[in-house]
């Protein structure tokens, strides 16, 4: 299955957790006609992404009158590694201007493999059709500390283990089916597609389809993908 299918990657879509969020969105983009790219929170300079960033208080104008894609929209360039994001409310203006996916980072995760949501996160917006929760596969076997999982704490809590403990698939399946985990915050009506990315070889396969059954034990979405998010034909499985 192509990853754009994989993902239902069509009108709002959301990416969440850690692990690859960027990686989803820039490989969305890549595969689509008319895309946005833009974040409800802080992202890394990302114009060698797309064809063009446009740092204005009027995305939804900037969209229409974009004449080369994939087009990123951001309101401010906070420093010289990041811009700022947009308001939640303010991707509704981008959802009816003329693109085939708003492709959203909604929240940050300080590229660790793992994440549970903080009291002031995701910050996904009402209209959101799609949210896609991520994790590593490679949080797999490694210990829950700050050095593989962004608010530890905040996982340990979620899966009922300590920071510390080896990480296994099933405390990242109950991560992304979580309610305080993957699922928070997502609006009523979107569409929750979790992903487990960084299934590099055939022994990372595996365990992300572990991971995979883990989340159809403990949720009720209609697939999991199983991904390498860098590779040219990025989907290895949907379970």
């Amino acid at each position: 299955m192509r990853l754009v299918e994989a993902v239902d990657a069509s009108g709002v879509v959301c990416a969440v957790g850690a692990g690859g969020k960027k990686t989803l969105l820039y490989a969305l983009a890549g595969r689509l006609d008319r895309a946005v790219v833009t974040a409800t929170v802080r992202i890394p300079i990302f114009d060698e992404e797309v064809a063009d960033v446009v740092v204005t208080d009027d995305p939804a104008g900037a969209v229409r009158d974009a004449r080369a894609w994939p087009v990123g929209v951001v309101p401010e360039r906070e420093r010289e590694d990041r811009y700022r994001g947009y308001e939640p409310e303010r991707i509704a203006d981008l959802a009816a201007a003329d693109a085939d996916a708003v492709l959203v980072k909604a929240d940050g995760a300080r590229t660790r493999r793992l994440k549970a949501p903080g009291d002031h996160e995701p910050r996904i917006p009402d209209c959101a059709d799609v949210v896609v929760p991520i994790a590593s596969v490679r949080a797999v076997g490694e210990p829950l500390t700050a050095a593989v999982a962004h608010r530890p704490e905040r996982v340990a809590a979620v899966t009922g283990r300590e920071v510390g403990d080896e990480i296994r698939a099933a405390d990242v399946a109950t991560v992304l089916a979580h309610p305080d985990g993957g699922l928070k915050d997502v609006p009523d009506g979107a569409t929750v597609v979790p992903l487990v990315n960084m299934a590099d070889d055939a022994a990372l396969v595996d365990t992300a389809t572990e991971i995979a059954a883990g989340v159809h034990e403990r949720a009720d979405v209609d697939r999991v993908v199983v991904a390498s998010l860098k590779a040219d034909d990025p989907v290895k499985a949907v379970v």
